[in-house]
């Protein structure tokens, strides 16, 4: 029983709950001038019927609608069920709120009964067309929000459908360049290619046992990040150099799978290969402010002296950008500059979570 009131009557609820019975006192308020002006009474007694009439309206339905509607996403009852609630509300607002009325002004009991058809009828008309109208209102804004989350949870999962589809176009992608480096290998350097070949399957182990999630804690990135790194150092020996730094703050920031691969592989593909010595990697993290700034720098060839970027390169680059603007939109950011001391820098710029 707790447990479903505490479901029933959530904070979200309760705000909405209160935001209608303020509304509706204000709109009492205006009916009991318009009455008042009419000449239907002095304003302090109008006030008093219209409030009393109002907030014991709004009681029944909107704790009604509460309870009726606790299982569903849609705020408001429809057919029979919604129709009777406002009837409910109605008439104990009207029977509850002239008892009040009339014990505020020393008034027989329930004296509505002893007016004239007419004056009956605009009275109970007023209060009808009062409590049909609020309700529309605010099932109309009910209905609007509604239909907002609709739209945002469809986006939402539009935009992780996307973020699938560019995932698995990266996962072959380094794929493919590991297989065609491993063909090289296994003609000229048969025990180099075995090593290459152990690090592969450990990678796809380590790939296809994790979770299919869209997002995952920075830390499992930069371990993911390594054993491709140590893949790639099995084919390129001492030319290939990497250290990679993350903060213990920083962990456990949620990224998408990944995003920070084909920058490596850009960087070893533009920068290092290029150069006879080869180069060392450095990808490093930090936070500045509200954002994750992540730096993937290496010491090759440098943007001014590098090859002109493949298909492959500007594929990488391409899908990290898309990802980004995917997840973040604006907030994100990837650059590309020349490094201060020769080489090049990929800075990625994203926010932190809250």
């Amino acid at each position: 029983m707790i447990d479903a009131l505490a479901r029933t009557f959530t904070p979200e609820n309760l705000r909405d709950l209160l935001r209608h019975g303020i509304t509706t006192a204000v709109f009492s308020s205006v009916i009991a001038a318009a009455l008042a002006i009419s000449g239907r009474g002095d304003w302090g007694s109008q006030f008093v019927y219209s409030l009393s009439i109002g907030m014991i309206i709004w009681i029944v339905i909107d704790i009604g609608r509460m309870l009726l509607t606790r299982r569903s996403e849609k705020k408001w009852p429809l057919g029979a069920p919604g129709v009777l609630l406002v009837l409910s509300g109605v008439a104990a607002g009207f029977l509850g709120g002239n008892l009040i009325g009339d014990a505020w002004t020393d008034r027989p009991y329930l004296e509505f009964w002893t007016f004239a058809p007419h004056k009956f009828a605009s009275t109970l008309l007023i209060t009808l067309v009062a409590t049909v109208a609020i309700c529309y209102f605010y099932y109309s804004r009910g209905k609007a929000k509604y239909l907002e989350g609709q739209i945002a949870l469809a986006e939402r999962d539009a935009a992780d459908a996307r973020l699938k589809l560019l995932e698995t176009q990266l996962e072959p992608h380094m794929l493919f360049n590991t297989l065609a480096n491993l063909r090289v290998l296994i003609a000229t350097d048969p025990p180099r290619a075995v090593a290459m070949l152990d690090r592969l399957n450990s990678y796809l182990r380590v790939t296809l046992s994790g979770s299919r999630a869209l997002t995952h804690p920075l830390a499992n990135e930069f371990q993911r990040l390594g054993d491709y790194l140590e893949l790639m150092s099995v084919r390129m020996g001492p030319r290939l150099a990497y250290r990679l730094d993350l903060p213990d703050d920083l962990r456990d920031v949620p990224v998408p799978p990944l995003l920070l691969q084909p920058l490596v592989e850009n960087a070893i593909r533009h920068g290092l290969e290029p150069k006879v010595e080869g180069g060392e990697i450095t990808v490093g993290a930090r936070r500045e402010s509200q954002n994750l700034i992540i730096d993937v720098r290496d010491t090759g060839a440098g943007i001014d002296n590098a090859q002109p970027p493949s298909e492959d390169g500007g594929f990488g680059l391409a899908q990290v950008r898309e990802r980004l603007a995917t997840v973040y939109g604006a907030r994100s950011s990837l650059g590309l500059v020349a490094g201060p001391a020769g080489g090049t820098c990929a800075t990625v710029t994203l926010p932190l979570p809250p």
